[in-house]
């Protein structure tokens, strides 16, 4: 009872201050995109700029190397506005169950949505019902929650009876830019973990979130103070898996910091509006 009285506390006070980007306008930026199943996501080619050498989207600067980790270490990040942006809940159990949540129903969810099967939306949707049902491999945990107590039930079953500690990111400044600069200026705390469970939102009408993690020591936790060229303070979560041997060769972290799957450990920050569970 102590332990679900925690997690409900924690995933309560996580509801005051998530945000999620509207669904409607911001699909080709969420998390999730980048965080799909490591064996069967498909990435977009990158454009080219005048050159003829590979440009990136801006949004895909959030990865970077283990060896990164220390302070005065200054890099390009993309942190997502929690700014201007539909704040959204997860719904209760009642209300989800209410909705079905399966790619053989999009039919029925695309009119009960009012989406054009041809839509932005109903691509999105797509994905997220797929990727939500992809069984784990590898040993990996994956599961999606629709609900309040959904999150509950998993996070409980995964951890047992540990109470397990909550992560996210958190932008301390009003004056927030997307895309800049950001300086280390502690040294990153690594929160020592046995067991992680990352939970990425989905682009979804609703709050959706796509949980994934490893018992073990495959992925490590770390809390980063950052600052900004404009000034902006950012406290950022962030996590490092430590073996990518599994991963698909085209995934767009090893664009991002070449190598390839296995080469070397790959960290990435979380966006303002995904959480890590870990004990």
């Amino acid at each position: 009872m102590a332990f679900a009285s925690f997690i409900l506390f924690a995933l309560l006070l996580l509801q005051v201050f998530i945000y999620q980007s509207s669904f409607l306008f911001n699909f080709t930026s969420k998390w999730t995109a980048l965080e799909n199943d490591h064996k069967t996501v498909v990435t977009p080619k990158p454009k080219e700029d005048q050159d003829g050498h590979p440009s990136l989207d801006p949004s895909l600067n959030v990865f970077f190397k283990v060896t990164d980790l220390h302070i005065g270490k200054t890099m390009p990040i993309y942190f997502a506005s929690d700014r201007d942006s539909t704040p959204t809940r997860l719904l209760s159990r009642s209300e989800a169950d209410s909705i079905p949540f399966s790619s053989s129903k999009l039919p029925y969810l695309l009119e009960f949505f009012s989406f054009s099967n041809t839509s932005p939306q109903a691509r999105a949707m797509e994905t997220t019902l797929k990727q939500c049902e992809l069984k784990p491999t590898g040993g990996e945990v994956k599961f999606c929650v629709t609900s309040l107590e959904s999150m509950l039930d998993m996070t409980r079953h995964f951890f047992g009876t540990v109470k397990p500690k909550v992560l996210t990111t958190k932008i301390l400044s009003s004056n927030h830019t997307l895309f800049q600069n950001y300086t280390f200026v502690e040294r990153p705390l690594e929160m020592h973990a046995s067991k992680v469970v990352a939970c990425h939102t989905m682009a979804y009408p609703y709050l959706v979130y796509y949980c994934h993690g490893h018992k073990g020591h495959l992925t490590r936790v770390f809390k980063i103070a950052l600052f900004g060229e404009n000034k902006e303070r950012v406290e950022a979560a962030a996590v490092c898996h430590m073996d990518t041997s599994t991963w698909d060769g085209d995934h767009v972290a090893f664009r991002v910091l070449g190598g390839h799957p296995g080469s070397s450990p790959v960290c990435h920050v979380l966006p303002v509006d995904n959480v890590v569970w870990f004990a």
